[in-house]
This record gives C-alpha cells, sequence and structure tokens, in this order.
C-alpha cells in the first residue's frame, strides 16, 4: 500500500483499450462543436479550472452510466444550458454513423418528476385567503409599531427609531409578497385560457372558471413555478412532461422536447417539425397513441406526408390495435379503419417497442427519473443532455459492436 509509483501513470494504462470512456472522450474532443462551453471560460480567475472539454466528456459519459448527482457532476450543471444543443450534434453523428433512417418513427411523451414538492403548491382559494389574512395581521403589526413609536425610540435610543419590524415580520410580508405574485400569476393563465376559448385545451379546464377568475382549485408551486401537479401511474406528482421521438430502427431520439402540460395533443406539430429540422428530412412513418389523436394532428401528418398510425381509443388486452372511437371526426374515423384493417401486422404495433423501452432505459436503467434543475427552460436543457446521452450510448455500442 506504501508503495509509490516509479514512472508517473497514464490515463490509457488505468482505462482499458475498448472501453467506451475512451470513444466518449475522442468524440468529445474531435467531433462536437463546443464554442458556446468554450466561451465560457474566456479568463481565468483563482484556481485555473478543469478544462472545458474534459468536463464535458465527463459529464456525458457521467450521464451514459446513469450518474447525475455527484459533486463534481452537480458542479458542472452551470453550464447544461448551453449544453443543449449537444443533442442535435450527437445526433448527427448517430445518422453519419447510419443509426438514423427514419422509415418508421415512434413518438410519446413521459412524466418525470419536478426539483420541487407537491406540497409546496398552493390552491387559488388558499391564496386567497392567505393573503386576507396575511394582509390584516401585517396591518394590525404596522398600526401597532406606530402607536408605541416615541417610547421604543427612547428605549432603543437616537441611532435606531426603534419602529423596525422584527424578522417575523419581515418573512410574513415577504410571503404576502410571493402570494400575491402567484395569485396574479394564476388569474393570467386565466385569461389566456378565457382568451384563447379553446374547450379541449387542459390548461382552459383547468383555469377557467364561469366568472373569468382560476378555478378554486387550481394551483401553483412556489418552489418551481413552470412545473405542475400531474398524474403518473395512479398518483400524482410536481412533474413535467418529456416528449422522444424514436428511430424504430436503432432506438435513438431523433427529436425531443418538455411540456408543462399534463395532455400530450399539442406536442404533436412541433416534433414532427423539429425531427425534419435535426436530420434534414421527414420521417416517412409515425406512430403515436391516442392521447396524439385529433383532427388537425392527423391533418398536418397528412400534410408532411408522413403515414401516421395514431391510436383513436384505447386498446384493450389482446385486442391486435387501438381503434375505438373516442376520438370523433372522418379522419379519425378512417383511421380506425386502418388500423382494424392492419390488424397484428399494423405498424402501429413498432409504437410500444420503439419508445416505451427508451423511457424504460432512462428512467430504469440509467435511474433518471427527475431533473435536477428548476424552471421550463433549463428542464428543457437538462432533458435535451439527457437524450444526448442515451443516443451517444447507442452510437458506443454500435461502435464497439461494428467489425473491425
Amino acid at each position: 500500500m506504501e508503495q509509490r509509483w516509479l514512472l508517473p501513470p497514464s490515463v490509457r494504462e488505468l482505462v482499458p483499450d475498448g472501453h467506451p470512456a475512451h470513444l466518449v472522450r475522442e468524440l468529445v474532443r474531435n467531433d462536437l462543436d463546443l464554442d458556446a462551453i468554450l466561451g465560457c471560460y474566456a479568463e481565468e480567475r483563482g484556481q485555473p479550472p478543469f478544462h472545458p472539454i474534459m468536463m464535458t466528456a465527463l459529464l456525458l459519459y457521467a450521464y451514459t452510466q446513469g450518474i447525475y448527482s455527484s459533486r463534481r457532476i452537480a458542479k458542472a450543471c452551470q453550464e447544461r444550458v448551453a449544453l443543449g444543443d449537444l443533442f442535435v450534434q450527437v445526433l448527427r453523428l448517430c445518422r453519419r454513423a447510419g443509426l438514423v433512417r427514419l422509415g418508421h418513427v415512434a413518438l410519446d411523451g413521459s412524466k418525470f418528476k419536478a426539483n420541487a414538492s407537491k406540497h409546496a403548491a398552493t390552491s387559488y382559494k388558499r391564496m386567497r385567503e392567505e393573503e386576507a389574512r396575511l394582509r390584516s395581521e401585517v396591518e394590525g403589526w404596522l398600526e401597532q409599531a406606530e402607536a408605541v413609536d416615541e417610547a421604543a425610540d427612547a428605549e432603543h435610543g437616537a441611532d435606531r427609531r426603534g419602529d423596525e419590524m422584527p424578522r417575523w415580520v419581515a418573512d410574513k410580508q415577504k410571503r404576502l409578497r410571493k402570494i400575491r405574485e402567484a395569485k396574479a400569476a394564476l388569474e393570467k393563465e386565466a385569461a389566456e385560457a378565457r382568451d384563447e376559448g379553446d374547450d379541449d385545451d387542459v390548461k382552459a379546464v383547468r383555469f377557467k372558471a364561469s366568472d373569468g377568475r382560476p378555478r378554486e382549485t387550481a394551483q401553483r408551486n412556489f418552489t418551481d413555478p413552470d412545473s405542475k401537479i400531474m398524474r403518473a401511474k395512479g398518483t400524482f406528482e410536481q412533474s413535467y412532461n418529456c416528449q422522444a421521438a424514436v428511430d424504430a430502427g436503432s432506438q435513438v431520439i431523433v427529436a425531443r422536447g418538455v411540456t408543462n402540460k399534463q395532455n400530450d395533443m399539442h406536442e404533436l406539430r412541433p416534433m414532427l417539425g423539429q425531427i425534419k429540422a435535426n436530420t434534414g428530412r421527414q420521417a416517412k412513418e409515425l406512430s403515436a397513441d391516442v392521447a396524439y389523436c385529433s383532427e388537425d394532428n392527423l391533418c398536418e401528418l397528412s400534410r408532411r406526408r408522413v403515414s401516421g398510425y395514431v391510436a383513436t381509443g384505447r386498446q384493450k388486452h389482446g385486442s391486435p390495435s387501438a381503434t375505438g372511437q373516442r376520438t370523433k371526426g372522418p379522419r379519425a374515423r378512417a383511421m380506425a379503419t386502418r388500423l382494424k384493417r392492419g390488424g397484428f401486422r399494423s405498424r402501429y404495433r413498432l409504437r410500444k417497442q420503439t419508445v416505451e423501452p427508451v423511457f424504460g432505459q432512462i428512467k430504469e436503467a440509467r435511474g433518471f427519473r427527475g431533473f435536477l434543475l428548476r424552471g421550463l427552460h433549463k428542464v428543457q436543457a437538462e432533458w435535451s443532455l439527457v437524450c444526448a446521452a442515451h443516443n451517444l450510448l447507442k452510437l458506443v455500442r454500435a461502435t464497439v459492436a461494428a467489425p473491425t
């Protein structure tokens, strides 16, 4: 144990040849554009920092191994917003390696926990009651402070007014300000839902009351206001809804997104646009469950000349396809007929074996079930990094498995 190295060791001696870490390092060094990261290191202050290329490689490799919360990784979280663009770059590498064919793409969403407790949320009704109580309490303290001003001045001396509010008064004033801000935000969302007039919009149903104000049960979280309480697997959690479009041939993610809406209905159109933007061409086929089925979405698939396989109802156990008539309209009826005719050979069957395993790999195999960052913008960047790590791992395995 006390033996010292005779000669300085090489990292290559400690990490055997063929180890995936070498490939990740070389990809980051030679194939990714890190100008956005390097620009943050224009000037060194204090102790010299670790090289940003090394830190980027470390971060991506850690994500591929399901390590998210070590101190070194937590420190690197400050640069994650700039790392969001790495998803597209890694996707291009996957395409160059022949892993992106876009013959069939499956789209789905999954709920991931936000970095906030659902118990930190307060309903609009509770906000109004708490605002009135705190306002009355604070006004009483201010009146009391004014009444004893002269006595306090004599007691505390000339250098203090004697009417300084104690810390517990200031804290409750701060809480009152936060409650007013959250209350105003809910009222703004209710007004937007009323102006949109979309009865199918989940936000409208949740926030719009008959008098134009938010419903009494509408809630807002103080820790992460962008996150929402969402239902997932029979329970409710403070969450974000993460989207992924996955290539059926390789399980490479070709488009990703994050929304704070429970419903997936409005996500199909932007995901189709992102597939084209990220890869330079559109998918030939796309499958999705009933949450994405609407006349507008089916029309968008037709407009983009994508062969759609979108469920129009819930699939019963043992049934070849989801062909119920929960979604109305001529395009939905035509889609139901198409799925029914395909039976067990319908291309819709590819959805479960394409996109659902990807969410399983991210959540179970690599242990990512919740975000470290807060706020929709930062969470979107963090999800991009998770998806980039997933694709990078697919690329590493394909490269290792390829014959030499």
